[in-house]
Parts: C-alpha cells; structure tokens; sequence
C-alpha cells in the first residue's frame, strides 16, 4: 500500500471515530440533556479528593491516577462536573498490594455512583483482584462485590444474603482491568474485561440517593490507579423514593425452590412496618419490619409447607414504588428468590 493510501485510510478512519463519538455524546445530551464525558486522568485537574492522596503518575506504561491512603474507609476522588442517575461510566484500573511480604492483601478498588461528594451516600462496585486466583472456591467468589453506604457493607450483605451481591470474575493483580457499570432505575450491572456478559447484577440498589457523583476508590495497603473514564448518561426511568408500605399487598416468591404466593396487609407508623401474611406458609402471620424512604425490610414466622411440615422465618427486603414492590426473598436454609408485589385497589 502507498504512502498516500495508507494517509488517507487512516483519515478515514479518524473521521468515522470522531463520528461515532459526535453521534453517542450527542444522543446522550438529547435523552437527557447531558453530554457524554471523557477523562484522560493524566493529572489531577478533573478530580476531588478525600479521605486520602492522589497523584499524577506512569504505571505499566500510560498515565494515570494514583490514589492511596492510611483511612480505614478509604480514599474517594470525585468526578467533577458529573451527576448521574442511569447511564454506564467506563474506565481502567488496576492496583498493587504494598502490604509486607506474607500478609494477605486480595486488593479493593472500585468506583462509586450516585454518591454524595462527603461520601456519606453512595452505591459502589469494588474488586478484589487477589481473590480471583485462590484455591479456596469461596474465596474466589469474592471476587467483585457490591456495597452500598450507609448501612449495607460486605459484612451486612455476605451474611444476610450470601453470594448474591458478590461473585467470581477472572481477575490479574496489578494488571490494567477495564471496568464498566450500568446503571438503570434500581438495577447496575458490572462487567469486566470487556465481557459482554456482567459479572455481577444488583437488582434493587441499597442506597438511598437516586442521583449523585461518581467517585474512584482506593483502601489502606495498596496503590490504586485509573485511568481513562467515561461517563455516558441515559435516560432517567421514572422511579421515586417515598413509596408508602400501608396497604394490602399480592405476594409471589419466585424462589430456587419453587413458586409461592400470599397477601400482606401492612401498616406504616414513621419508619416501623407491621402487618399481616396470609397464603403459603401460613395464616394470619404476624409481620414486622422497617421503613426507609420506600425501602422496606420485613420478616415473619410461618409453616414450611410439605409432607414434614416445619417452623420457619421469612424475610424481605426491597423497594416500594407506587403500587408495586420488588426485592429479595428468603427462608431461612431453604429457599432463596425474588419477591414481587402489587397493591390492591
């Protein structure tokens, strides 16, 4: 190929990139009215930090950002100039474990979305890297893990709802790993690798703010970089915090065991729920559980149905939106699932 060919395919290439790029951030600002946004994070001018230190670095050959920290909750770098409520936010990490020799160290890095820029509120998607290649399968199923601040840690999250919130996915410390989140209503999923398949979907975000910053976070003992971030915002789906408990509920439980069905009648008093269940697992069952903008958490005791008829404990957890509701179910050792509900008119 001559000289002049090989200039003018590579204009045309150029030019279909820059296409491409005019088309997405342009539909983005006509769905939503904000463009979409890149950041190279070659320096520090984009970002605000606290918690801990960044620095404008070279790490495995391009420039990025390093963050680290001695606090316990970790260091948070806020985007500026980005709100987000549904849209994918795309970028490149990595990190180094600088722990001494023999003290394990998995690696935690993530990023925050729809946070408040104290860091007060936040939902996050986080790695751990060093997990990925354990010989302990349950370790290797923590993997990528999502939180949701405050009141919903690992801790809170693995013991009430194992390895739904956490999962496996082939990671490499200390290599650059792409990461993309989508976020939409109350459901984010992550990918990593450029998979087209996520690694982990969160149906029913914990955290409390529907719209917020995005945020790079890094924890104690370890170097954690970034590098190139996107953010392309989508169409807002309507959904409200608020949603009232109060009323009469169609229940079905879509669980690993089978199908399930009852009715709840709910009374709301402030953040304090009580109620009743009747249907699968028994009559008349005392329910009670918490309020909080919408999202409720409810328990009851019941009768596991069968040809050995046993005591059990159910529990709820999941938002109120309008008429409907959605979250996780379970009972308690045997059956786990999703719950939906409508209320009766």
């Amino acid at each position: 190929m001559t000289t002049r060919k090989v200039s003018g395919f590579l204009s045309a290439t150029a030019a279909v990139l820059l296409g491409v790029s005019t088309f997405i951030s342009l539909n983005a600002r006509q769905s939503t009215g904000q463009p979409a946004q890149s950041f190279a994070l070659t320096d520090l001018s984009d970002l605000t930090v606290t918690g801990g230190k960044a620095e404008a670095v070279e790490y495995r050959g391009r420039k990025a950002v390093r963050l680290t920290t001695q606090s316990e909750e970790g260091v948070f770098a806020f985007l500026k100039g980005i709100q987000i409520q549904d849209g994918t936010i795309e970028a490149d990490i990595a990190m180094k474990a600088t722990t001494p020799p023999g003290v394990r160290m998995p690696g935690f890095i993530g990023i925050a979305f729809r946070a408040r820029t104290d860091a007060s509120h936040y939902d996050m998607f986080y790695l751990r890297p060093g997990n990925s290649h354990s010989e302990n399968q349950a370790m290797r199923n923590h993997s990528v893990q999502y939180i949701a601040a405050p009141g919903f840690d690992w801790y809170k999250l693995r013991r009430e709802w194992p390895w739904v919130y956490e999962s496996y996915a082939d990671l490499q410390p200390e290599a650059w790993t792409k990461m993309k989140i989508e976020v939409h209503g109350r459901t984010a999923k992550l990918y990593v690798n450029g998979s087209d398949t996520p690694s982990l979907i969160v149906n029913g975000l914990r955290g409390e703010d529907l719209q917020g910053s995005v945020a790079l976070w890094g924890y104690p003992g370890e170097e954690a970089y970034f590098s190139n971030l996107k953010f392309v915002p989508a169409k807002a789906e309507a959904v409200t915090n608020g949603g009232e408990a109060s009323g009469t509920w169609d229940v079905k439980f879509a669980s690993d065991y089978g199908a399930y069905e009852g009715s709840m009648e709910l009374h709301r008093a402030g953040n304090e729920v009580q109620g009743r269940w009747s249907g699968a697992f028994g009559q008349d069952q005392p329910v009670s559980g918490t309020w909080r903008n919408g999202y409720v958490e409810l328990a009851f005791s019941g009768t596991w149905p069968g040809e050995k008829p046993a005591p059990m404990v159910a529990t709820m957890a999941g938002w109120i939106d309008g008429d409907s509701a959605n979250g996780r179910m379970k009972v308690e050792g045997r059956a786990d699932g999703q719950w939906t509900a409508l209320r009766k008119k």
